[in-house]
């Protein structure tokens, strides 16, 4: 039993060390392999799962010409703005694309001169968001003409409207209406194309979008999800960027949305018709998504409209499902999601309580504690009784040395006996592993806590904690007080507890909390100010137990 408890704490460790990037990033929900078969359309007996082939060829206009240029325009092409509440949009007549979009109410950075973030940071060579082609006619280049030179809110209906018009060489008129809202970051966006040639056109609509990451990439990216995603029938899938490797993929079925997501931020389209194929690709980390229609043809003065939804803004729970369309399943906690939502909830309520996050965290615990306090309660007494047999088992190994089968007959008798569960002291431990994971996921990955301070040198909840003494600590910068309290309290619980062990493995196991204080340095503080609560409760807990009556001993 003393090896099963050194070696399941050693393993633990070495878990939480070694293989976390797993348990924190969560698995790809599908992993989707990419098919050298041509994009066909689905039979309707067969169901309608997302599957993956290879891009569809490229689909032509009846023009000869490999691409359909605009008509020539000389004039430079202008930008309009488009600020609200929540964002500032810039739009090019070039393309019709968005060129900027600034979150009024997040900074890159904790400072107060920080610049807000921009959910574009692609350029003209790499691709700006949201632009469109049909068939052959790409209007990446084409110069569009804005109906207005600026953009006014309407009082009674808090939104605002942008239209643009475009014609390319062989007579398809492009018509892009953009409608904005004052207080949210839903965008609806509508493209109509009016055959005014004289021939019958073929081709497919599509809107395409381009991104890079929201902000500079850091050591800790590498743990946490960016890059391509999707909610459809399937549900929530995730596209590591590594999964592009051997080219682009190309899903078929009904889906609810699909976007580009980073820890905090997305920029999202949401189509009116469902069923659609998406194209995805990945260059390093350029990541490019292209919504395709099915082709049709288009006689003369015909034309056809395709609307689209956008959210381009946070990942915020709260937020996402008030507008729907499934989008607060972008919120995705990994392995122990289940848990991890209501725990989100739960600290949200608490803010609202006390406008701190910190102070939410502290009550979150408390809460934590209160639930496992009896299950760890029985756990701690059973360590306790545990202690107590050690003579008794200690003769009991001696005895029967050389009949190892007869010895654990007489040692399960002996804990029968005196009721003792020889697993009791692990189980707790056991148990608040997912809770540990769920926190965790939370803690880093709720933009709630981005940026989120508590008190003192803690401003940034999110982020590793550090008191900075006027000069550089290698490799920390500053000095993790809340991590050194949170290593401090973690020994001290170790040395109160009851324990079986041998000296030699009570020695191994006293490392644990320089283990854990090691691995906790880069953690975010919010983490650590949680294991730090729960250490100190779980001192409290040992203590009431050790000071309870001690029974008389147990007779030889």
């Amino acid at each position: 039993m003393d090896m099963y408890r050194a070696f399941l704490a050693i393993l633990i460790s070495f878990v939480i060390l070694l293989g976390y990037q797993y348990f924190f990033i969560g698995p790809t929900q599908q992993q989707v392999e990419p098919e050298q078969t041509a994009v066909q359309p689905q039979p309707e007996q067969q169901p309608a799962q997302p599957q993956v082939t290879a891009p569809p060829p490229q689909i032509q206009s009846q023009s000869a010409t490999p691409a359909v240029p605009a008509v020539v325009d000389q004039r430079p092409a202008q930008e309009i703005k488009i600020d609200n509440e929540l964002y500032t949009a810039t739009i090019s007549e070039k393309g019709g694309v968005i060129t900027s979009f600034l979150l009024k109410d997040f900074r890159q950075e904790k400072a107060e001169d920080s610049p807000a973030v921009n959910l574009v940071q692609t350029d003209q060579t790499q691709g700006y968001p949201l632009s469109f082609s049909w068939g052959s006619v790409v209007d990446r280049n084409m110069l569009y003409t804005f109906d207005r030179t600026d953009i006014e809110f309407d009082s009674a209906t808090n939104k605002a409207t942008l239209t643009m018009r475009a014609a390319s060489a062989n007579g398809l008129e492009v018509i892009r209406t953009y409608h904005f809202h004052q207080t949210n970051y839903l965008i609806e966006h509508q493209t109509t194309v009016v055959n005014k040639s004289g021939q019958v056109l073929q081709g497919g609509a599509a809107l395409h979008q381009s991104n890079l990451p929201f902000s500079e990439l850091t050591k800790a990216s590498n743990w946490l999800f960016r890059g391509p995603s999707m909610y459809g029938e399937a549900g929530h899938q995730q596209f590591k960027l590594k999964e592009f490797e051997d080219g682009p993929q190309t899903l078929q079925g009904a889906f609810d949305w699909v976007a580009y997501e980073g820890t905090y931020f997305m920029t999202g389209i949401i189509p009116t018709e469902t069923s659609q194929s998406i194209t995805m690709d990945a260059d390093d980390e350029l990541v490019t998504i292209d919504l395709l229609a099915e082709l049709e043809t288009l006689a003369p003065g015909a034309s056809n409209s395709y609307d689209y939804k956008l959210f381009y803004g946070p990942k915020k729970l709260t937020l996402l499902n008030e507008i729907g369309f499934n989008l607060g399943k972008i919120v995705y906690f990994g392995w122990f999601d289940v848990i991890a939502k209501p725990m989100l909830y739960l600290l949200n309520w608490f803010y609202s309580v006390a406008h701190n996050y910190g102070v939410a965290i502290i009550l979150v615990t408390i809460i934590l504690k209160a639930i496992f306090w009896p299950i760890t309660q029985k756990g701690l007494k059973s360590m306790k009784n545990m202690q107590k047999l050690q003579p008794k088992v200690v003769k009991l190994k001696e005895k029967y040395k050389d009949d190892p089968t007869k010895m654990n007959a007489e040692m399960m008798n002996l804990y029968k006996t005196y009721k003792v569960n020889p697993l009791g002291g692990c189980l707790p431990m056991i148990l608040q592993i997912p809770v540990f994971f769920s926190l965790y996921k939370v803690l880093l990955q709720s933009i709630e806590l981005r940026h989120a301070p508590f008190m003192l040198w803690i401003n940034d909840l999110s982020a590793p904690d550090r008191l900075y003494l006027g000069f550089d600590i290698p490799y920390l910068g500053g000095l993790p007080v809340l991590t050194l309290l949170m290593g401090a309290s973690m020994f001290l619980q170790q040395k109160m507890t009851p324990t079986t062990a041998d000296p030699t493995q009570a020695k191994i196991m006293m490392f644990l909390p320089l283990i854990f204080t090691v691995m906790f340095v880069n953690f975010a503080s919010g983490l650590v100010l949680y294991w730090f609560i729960n250490n100190l409760l779980s001192i409290l807990q040992q203590y009431l137990i050790n000071r309870q009556k001690k029974p008389a001993p147990v007779a030889s």
